[in-house]
Order: C-alpha cells, then sequence, then structure tokens
C-alpha cells in the first residue's frame, strides 16, 4: 500500500473510531482486536466494531464488524466490492474466510499475526493456521516452498500492511501515529491481560 492518504485515513479511523469501542470492550473481558468498513469511493466510514467474544466467541473484530454491516438497512449498504476493509490486527483464519466469504475484496491490517503472539500474548491465529492448516510461520521458521500462513494476495482476498507501508514512506508523522497507537494498544494489551480468562471465552 503506497497511497500515504489513504493509510493516514485508516490510521485515523483506528484511533478515534475503532479504538473507544476497543477499550470499552476490553473493559467487559473481550480481546483488543477491532474493524471497520469504509467506502471506497470516498473512504467514509460505513461501520466500525471491535471484539465482541463475551456475548459469542465467534464475534471477533472483523466477523463483528460483517455482522454490524449487514445489519443495516439494505437501501443505504454499499456493495462490499465497493468497499475497503480495515483490521486492527492480521485477521486470523476465522475472519480470512468470513471477508473471503463475504466479498471484501482488499483488507488492511495494522498489526501483524506476530505483534499479536509477542506483543499481545495472544498466540491463536499463528496457532491455528498451522495446526488446522499445516502452514509454517514465516516470521519465526523458513517456510516450504511457496508457502506462507496464508496467501495475502488471492482472487478472493488480498491483504496489506499499514505498518510495513509506514515504516517504507519514513513519512514522520504517519511513523507517529503508528507508535502513538502501539502505545494505546499495549495498555489495552495490559488491561486485557489482567483479566485474561475471566469471560469465559474459549481461547482467551
Amino acid at each position: 500500500m503506497t497511497d500515504l492518504t489513504l493509510v493516514a485515513r485508516l490510521l485515523k479511523v483506528v484511533e478515534h473510531d475503532v479504538v473507544p469501542l476497543t477499550r470499552a470492550g476490553v473493559e467487559q473481558g473481550n480481546k483488543l482486536f477491532g474493524a471497520a468498513i469504509l467506502r471506497r469511493e470516498d473512504r467514509s466510514l460505513v461501520v466500525a466494531a471491535t471484539n465482541a467474544e463475551t456475548a459469542n466467541p465467534l464475534w471477533h473484530g472483523e466477523v463483528h464488524a460483517i455482522k454490524l454491516f449487514h445489519e443495516l438497512p439494505p437501501a443505504g449498504r454499499p456493495d462490499p466490492g465497493d468497499c475497503l476493509f480495515l483490521a486492527t490486527h492480521e485477521p486470523c483464519s476465522l475472519c480470512l474466510s468470513a471477508l473471503a466469504w463475504s466479498g471484501f475484496a482488499d483488507a488492511a491490517y495494522l498489526f501483524s499475526h506476530a505483534d499479536s503472539a509477542d506483543a499481545f500474548a495472544i498466540p491463536h491465529d499463528i496457532a491455528i493456521l498451522k495446526a488446522v492448516y499445516a502452514v509454517p510461520d514465516p516470521d519465526r521458521e523458513a517456510p516450504a516452498p511457496g508457502r506462507d500462513l496464508y496467501n495475502r494476495s488471492s482472487r478472493f482476498l488480498s491483504t496489506a500492511d499499514l505498518a510495513a507501508a509506514v515504516a517504507a514512506s519514513q513519512d514522520p508523522e504517519a511513523i507517529a501515529t503508528v507508535a502513538r497507537l502501539r502505545a494505546t494498544y499495549d495498555a489495552l494489551s495490559a488491561t486485557y491481560q489482567q483479566s485474561k480468562g475471566a469471560a469465559g471465552i474459549p481461547l482467551p
């Protein structure tokens, strides 16, 4: 992703639309994963959501956003193909499948699977991808020829790493925003870790 104007917009949505929802969700025992759906044409926000696993273990941030999207009146709801999907964290196997099945062809994320495992102490994304799909972790071991945790570009879905795009851009404002968001999510993670497991989520 090389459009810095778009990157800046997505980071703004995370900071101002997703984080407040996530902060409230974490206080209720949910994980810190959130998502948003934007119109591709004007980049306006359609839906923002956060993890709601205390209500249903399938309501990951991305799946919850898709649920809320389809609860909008059909007359005012854009086609998924005309939308950009934004995830705070790289989608897990459940969420990748949900995006593909729902017709969202483009998804950007801020924190990687490795961040989820290492910085936020939630290793299930990598563990399930490896155990169920038998793929290696490219951040920790040499991948088998042609294999990754998942195909980041396919006819169903393409994903883009916002943090990598910001690092490559060397844009001071974007770098500062990512640093600020990382500090915010570090704090949210600390709150979640204090009550981890108490909410009865199957994979805390």
